[in-house]
């Protein structure tokens, strides 16, 4: 079974998943692109009442210094997610932002046994058409490695920063960025290129939709997966939170996630 826990220096393994606490059913909190599993610190507390919860890093976003020369591609990361949960016994409860919503589905859907609800977080189906280009070189140019909170607050703003200063590696002199910038964006390039709706229309689990009011996804699109879902689906818009809804907006996430895992997850 590939859990972990924290490393005794202080740092997290390259390895999947990490224990985070809780009793009962599996939950897998799965993070977004540039994000990581340690970046769902502040939801812990309430999240634990509902299960054993277990944070997830994706592949790429394992450390800097991990390596992996795959090819990138969703199967790769759905089957990379797959793996990580089959050692968990039985079918969990995925919550996912972004990316990590879009890999939950997907995995739903080409393996209903391992998924027993799962909460999608402002991601949508098609983004085909859209390039990486405009956000390249602001990201090409960030500096791998920054030397204190305030540098970090001052390149992703106050939410974002945050939740960066969780991600990034945290080395003697600063916090190094825990990936590598041109796969981040050949991870985005793909959804350029092709859409997930026939991925969504198998999903039969339970499933929340939470879309932000200043979303990254295309218009319409989160309440369309509502309205042509063939699995019970729950869609909930926030409108005065940007793309980290659950850490822009912690309350209203908070209730909408809190309704869901009783009535559809089975929580206490």
């Amino acid at each position: 079974m590939q859990t972990t826990g924290e490393r005794s220096d202080g740092g997290l393994s390259a390895e999947p998943l990490t224990a985070r606490g809780g009793s009962g059913e599996p939950v897998v909190l799965v993070h977004g692109l540039m994000g990581r599993g340690s970046t769902w610190s502040r939801q812990l507390p309430w999240l634990t009442g509902y299960g054993t919860v277990y944070t997830y890093d994706a592949p790429w976003h394992r450390g800097r210094d991990v390596a992996d020369d795959a090819p990138i591609s969703t199967e790769r990361f759905v089957a990379d997610l797959a793996d990580a949960i089959e050692g968990l016994g039985g079918p969990v409860t995925l919550i996912g932002h972004s990316m990590g919503g879009l890999h939950g589905w997907c995995l739903a859907a080409a393996r209903p046994d391992l998924v027993k609800a799962l909460v999608v977080e402002d991601m949508a189906p098609d983004f085909r058409g859209r390039t990486t280009g405009p956000w390249e070189p602001w990201l090409l140019a960030l500096p791998v490695e920054f030397g204190s909170p305030d540098q970090v607050l001052e390149a992703f703003g106050e939410v974002a920063g945050r939740y960066f200063l969780e991600a990034f590696d945290r080395t003697p002199t600063g916090w190094r960025l825990h990936g590598h910038t041109g796969r981040w964006i050949e991870i985005a390039a793909e959804w350029g290129t092709r859409d997930y709706w026939e991925q969504w229309r198998a999903v039969r689990a339970p499933v929340l939709l939470i879309e932000a009011g200043n979303s990254v996804t295309p218009e319409g699109q989160m309440a369309r997966m509502h309205e042509t879902a063939h699995g019970s689906t729950t869609y909930v818009h926030v409108p005065t939170a940007g793309h980290l809804v659950h850490d822009d907006a912690p309350l209203e996430y908070r209730r909408a996630v809190e309704t869901f895992l009783t009535s559809f997850a089975g929580g206490a």
